[in-house]
């Protein structure tokens, strides 16, 4: 628990409060699938007796997630809808969008529908392989070849079922996650999250929607998600100021802040949370994913008037990746730099050669051991040297090891350490110093370029250093991270 000064002038963005009362998720899919926003509704583009696949993505978003995650019910709700128009579920395929992320195993599978579902759900579970060699080309880009999971395009219709929680989860990306590695690694630089106008990445995963959608025909489901909420005594904070006062003197926070990490941890992953959902929109995937998206962003958003001269983003106690993995160095630096600095609309909110402290010790610490391609990644960015990092990105994309591995279910995909780096690049290009308070591993914090501090108190007196006197500091309260309206 960590406990950070403010000034008058300083600014904490606060995510507006969540719903009293969400929709209800399976009422509202089905509400959406038979009046979709643009084009025929799901039982129009149903081939009696034919085949459909679902294309889901697994909830990585947000962070962290809750145990009942509306989007289960939401796959129920499509799978009920397919059956209705007559698709039984046994001519059902539910694809699993993982993209470059470890293949979900039996334990994670079976949460994408409740148990009782679960049990009796009669069709196919797919889980995208990125690096299949039986994967077919779709189509053809600038960069060559888009190939993509026999499944999107062997069967009589595709729905696709997300969250619209940025450009790069949900929609139209959700077909981008059954793409090949090298196309989806090529999707991970965005400059913002919430910005699809200009953002190539967009467009490519828009690209494989109007492919896929002139093969077979195709819906996409979105649903808006309201912030999650913590159940129990601190079921106001963050978003009551007074909830503040209440964490603050709380007799548990020191006892917590006392026990040792992994308890800490188990604590946090136990804390029941819940998550309702806002809205439900369908039509083409580009089309309702960009209208929940813009509903979810005004929905959740913090708004700041103008940029902060330094910012103090905390760092969760998972990864951003589903299946959940402690954080290693590169995804310490992930999360808050290439997804919480990437969630703005309106402009960056630090000003150009602005300061980020990040919370977190910055140990080096890697889930899967010596063979974790983290750590190779890691190795190779040491030694401070972008053509070495070039290097070893090939040969990542070709070590037949890590790919048979990866295959395997045991370890994420070689080229993901790679695009984690590559999300971070946009908010390094802006900021001017990254600090790291309570760094307990000052050379892994330096092969990143960042600069080590012992405490929050002395990484904040180099940020009032770096702005030549007082700086204005943002506060940007985690986990989850509220999407950013800066000027508004």
């Amino acid at each position: 628990m960590v406990v950070v000064p403010v000034g008058d002038e300083d600014v904490v963005l606060r995510p507006p409060p969540p719903l009293e009362r969400g929709v209800d998720t399976t009422a509202a899919v089905r509400d959406a699938s038979r009046f979709p926003l643009s084009g025929p509704a799901l039982s129009e583009l149903a081939t009696r007796g034919g085949r459909a696949t679902i294309v889901v993505e697994p909830p990585a978003l947000p962070l962290p997630g809750v145990a009942l995650d509306p989007r289960r019910d939401a796959l129920a709700a499509t799978i009920d809808e397919l059956v209705r128009s007559g698709v039984p579920d046994h001519r059902q395929t539910v694809l699993v969008a993982s993209g470059l992320g470890r293949r979900l195993g039996r334990r994670e599978l079976e949460r994408l529908l409740a148990p009782p579902r679960a049990r009796a759900f009669r069709g196919r579970v797919l889980v995208h392989d990125a690096a299949d060699p039986a994967l077919v080309p779709l189509a053809e880009s600038e960069d060559g070849e888009i190939l993509v999971n026999p499944a999107l395009v062997e069967t009589d219709l595709v729905v696709s079922v997300s969250a619209a929680e940025t450009i790069l989860h949900g929609g139209p990306a959700t077909l981008l996650g059954v793409s090949d590695a090298p196309t989806i690694r090529r999707s991970a630089g965005a400059d913002s999250l919430l910005r699809p106008a200009g953002a190539a990445e967009w467009a490519r995963a828009v690209s494989i929607e109007s492919a896929t959608a002139a093969r077979v025909p195709l819906l996409g489901i979105s649903l808006v998600l309201d912030h999650p909420r913590i159940s129990g005594r601190f079921r106001s904070y963050p978003h009551d100021e007074r909830s503040f006062e209440h964490v603050l003197h709380s007799p548990l926070r020191r006892l917590y802040s006392a026990l040792p990490g992994g308890v800490r941890r188990a604590a946090l992953r136990d804390q029941a949370r819940q998550l309702a959902t806002a809205a439900v929109y369908a039509g083409p995937p580009s089309v309702a994913h960009a209208e929940a998206l813009l509903r979810g962003v005004e929905l959740r958003g913090a708004r700041l008037a103008e940029p902060v001269d330094a910012l103090v983003a905390g760092v969760p106690w998972i990864g951003p990746h589903v299946p959940r993995e402690p954080l290693n160095p590169v995804t310490a630096a992930a999360v808050p730099l290439g997804l919480a600095l990437r969630l703005w609309r309106g402009g960056f909110p630090v000003r150009r050669g602005g300061t980020l402290v990040l919370v977190h010790s910055l140990v080096r610490s890697f889930a899967q051991g010596a063979d974790d391609p983290y750590r190779t990644m890691f190795a190779a960015l040491q030694r401070a040297d972008d053509h070495a990092l070039t290097r070893a990105e090939e040969d990542a994309a070709t070590d037949a090891r890590a790919l048979a591995t990866y295959r395997a279910g045991r370890s994420c995909h070689p080229l993901l350490p790679y695009a984690d780096w590559a999300g971070c690049r946009p908010a390094l290009a802006r900021l001017g110093r990254v600090i790291v308070a309570g760094s307990r591993d000052a050379a892994a914090a330096r092969a990143f370029g960042f600069v080590p501090s012992h405490s929050l108190a002395s990484a904040l007196e180099m940020a009032h250093g770096v702005a030549g006197g007082r700086a204005r500091v943002g506060v940007l309260l985690a986990p989850p991270y509220a999407p950013l309206l800066v000027g508004a």
